[in-house]
């Protein structure tokens, strides 16, 4: 190949990587300015939202959402908690109607698997979650905020989470839902903790499976 043909190629690859990155970034700018809807959820897989599929709840769906919030909240760790259970919950009724239920802990080496999700797929959908918890009322000590990215390839492998702080104190806490494969509770930590490179002891990313 010659080198004037070279360069084309790889301008041509450039440009086509930057119009799907441009493609993908409208679709996240669209699902963070809407309202999502229990009727009418977009949901975002195949890395960076490169995918954008349709999910419905029904109400026997809601109803198992709401059942984790039965009892009344004392403080806001036990809010925390709760919201962890309703992430994971939520990601597993989300995942059978759009094939993405057998999405594993991390992104790397996950190829075989179908309906996968990245770690920006996983925050955008955890903030859309929160945001249902809330419109709800079932987030009554915390607020959402957007997403956050730790690391810039010089520090490490960029790594993005959802992001919310309790009212009270103004404590930041990342929820987190890609340390673990589909339906398993959110990781809830201080950001700060989070930022420091956390990953909990007993997910599998990085290790035999």
């Amino acid at each position: 190949m010659s080198y004037q043909i070279s360069r084309l190629f790889c301008s041509l690859w450039l440009l086509c990587l930057t119009q799907v990155a441009l493609a993908a970034f409208d679709d996240i700018q669209r699902i963070y300015r809407q309202t999502p809807q229990l009727n009418q959820l977009e949901i975002c897989q195949g890395g960076g939202c490169a995918n954008v599929l349709q999910a419905a709840l029904d109400d026997a769906d809601w109803h198992s959402v709401t059942m984790l919030f039965a009892e009344p909240v004392n403080h806001a760790a036990e809010e925390r908690a709760r919201i962890s259970e309703a992430i994971g919950l939520l990601e597993q009724l989300v995942g059978y109607k759009t094939g993405t239920s057998e999405d594993k802990a991390g992104t790397f080496d996950n190829a075989a698997y179908t309906g996968q999700l990245d770690c920006n797929d996983e925050a955008i959908n955890t903030t859309t979650y929160l945001r249902l918890l809330k419109q709800h009322g079932y987030m009554l000590l915390h607020e959402i905020e957007d997403m956050r990215t730790r690391n810039f390839f010089f520090t490490g492998w960029p790594h993005t989470t959802a992001v919310i702080h309790e009212i009270a104190s103004g404590e930041r806490f990342a929820v987190d839902s890609w340390f673990y494969d589909n339906g398993y509770p959110a990781t809830i930590v201080p950001f700060t903790l989070w930022k420091a490179n956390y990953y909990p002891e007993d997910s599998l990313i990085g290790k035999p499976k």
